[in-house]
């Protein structure tokens, strides 16, 4: 073995699963955030093998088992009219999981690429996006999320790019805090003495010392993106009939709650175990990813 890693560096290889490796060591001294990583990861596959997975078609009505308590033949119970909730809440995985992804993958590079450019260039630069950032923090996300969505016309994709532009600010905010730290370190320092010109200083030097924090926040933002994106389905901005979103299930439900519990609880158990899950694996990360927090929590 001791042979093989001597040849190995000899060649100049490098051990690519390192990191890997010593993410899930890591990751082993955190019980509950590999509890959750695991329903996170269960969640993932729920959507992908929707359509194998739910025992019936998620928008087809049957009438002669209208709001049936749950049993063997519909385990979640049935809604007011007659659709089975557990396909209903399958399929919703999909849709919910898709949102979050989503909207994840808009703000976090436009909050990486604001919150970077002002934390390098500072100045007036800084000062104009920093206050841009602080103008979209003055109102509470939810609010403004259904402003936009409201302006924009109810759909899913609406509500992607409604959560979406109120989403961004917090990952711009801590970007710039990063990079305010970075641009002063000594190779960056050294970069600039090469003649480093500012778009590959920020691109190849500031940016990829941001991506952990970055990583993270967008991690525990996932939570609320996925009560957002259930709130505006429960207010009828959301995904639209017959699409089985599970916000619109509950806000469908709530007329029947003191009766037939079932048809707005099992979306609502959903959705906490989703955003649950997706907290204590930012949590994680940031424990593993951050040793700053770390330490300050020894």
């Amino acid at each position: 073995m001791n042979g093989n890693t001597t040849v190995q560096k000899a060649a100049g290889g490098r051990d690519y699963l390192a990191p890997v490796r010593r993410f899930l060591g890591s990751l082993a001294h955190e019980p509950l955030g590999m509890i959750a990583f695991a329903v996170v990861a269960l969640l993932l596959l729920v959507a992908i093998f929707a359509p194998l997975l739910a025992p019936y078609e998620p928008a087809r009505q049957n009438l002669q088992n209208v709001l049936q308590a749950p049993s063997w033949a519909h385990l979640m119970g049935t809604d007011e009219f007659g659709r089975d909730i557990l396909s209903r809440v399958i399929w919703g995985t999909r849709i919910t999981l898709r949102t979050v992804f989503s909207v994840s993958a808009i703000v976090g590079p436009i909050g990486l690429l604001i919150g970077v450019t002002a934390g390098y260039f500072g100045g007036r630069i800084d000062a104009f996006l920093m206050r841009c950032t602080d103008i979209v923090l003055s109102f509470p996300s939810l609010v403004l999320a259904l402003t936009f969505a409201a302006a924009l016309g109810a759909g899913l994709n609406t509500a992607i790019i409604a959560i979406a532009l109120t989403s961004w600010p917090p990952i711009a905010r801590l970007a710039r805090a990063e990079a305010l730290v970075v641009r002063n370190t000594d190779y960056v320092a050294a970069a600039r003495l090469y003649g480093i010109g500012a778009f590959r200083m920020i691109l190849f030097y500031i940016t990829p010392m941001c991506l952990p924090s970055v990583i993270v926040r967008l991690t525990l933002n996932m939570a609320t993106i996925t009560l957002t994106a259930a709130s505006l389905g429960f207010l009828g901005l959301g995904a639209q009939p017959p699409l089985p979103e599970w916000g619109a299930m509950i806000s469908g439900g709530r007329r029947f709650i003191l009766d037939n519990w079932w048809v707005a609880l099992m979306p609502g158990f959903a959705i906490l175990i989703t955003s649950l899950s997706l907290n204590i694996v930012g949590d994680t990360l940031r424990d593993i990813l951050d040793p700053r927090h770390k330490r300050a929590g020894t």
